[in-house]
């Protein structure tokens, strides 16, 4: 296999987020594949946005997918004792932060929505870089909607998010 497609490495990486420092090759590539498996459902790793999504491909194809990544330098294998682990590379991560922060974006426009901002106390004690981006991608928008969800989060989350959610607020209000 010499390239996969961005949408590939995108799926391959997003399906990691669960199994970072708890999950190998194998269990990856069953929970891309969209295997049946009772471990999958115990760890509820059918949750996974990417779960199945090479539900037409053979398990042997679907590793050899997550092998290339390892090997490109997406990922990486640490041991626990003899136990192979997925940790991200600072270029997998790049590339999850971002995966990540946009499904983040897109429970923020729900809530905004709906007006229950109860979700603002689940992004508290999250990647402090995921975080960041996010809030970046709120700035950038423009959009005025948000002002009430960030000043929600604000009241409960730490210092140096409450700066950077004050700032967001303020370049919000500032845009026409």
């Amino acid at each position: 296999m010499k390239k996969l497609p961005k949408a590939e490495i995108k799926a391959i990486i997003r399906g990691a987020d669960d199994l970072i420092f708890s999950g190998g090759r194998s269990l990856l590539a069953k929970v891309l594949k969209g295997s049946k498996e009772k471990k999958i459902y115990e760890l509820k790793l059918d949750k996974s946005p990417v779960y199945g999504y090479f539900s037409g491909q053979k398990i042997d194809d679907v590793l050899a997918k997550v092998n290339w990544c390892i090997k490109n330098g997406y990922l990486d294998i640490e041991y626990d004792y003899r136990l192979p682990l997925l940790v991200y590379t600072p270029k997998g991560w790049e590339i999850e932060k971002d995966i990540y922060s946009d499904e983040l974006l897109e429970q923020i426009n729900e809530v905004c929505f709906t007006k229950e901002y109860e979700f603002a106390k689940q992004l508290k004690d999250r990647n402090r870089e995921l975080i960041l981006l996010l809030l970046d991608k709120i700035e950038t928008s423009g959009r005025k909607q948000y002002v009430p969800f960030l000043m929600e989060w604000k009241k409960i989350d730490y210092k140096k998010v409450k700066k950077r959610i004050n700032s967001v607020i303020c370049t919000l209000n500032e845009e026409q």
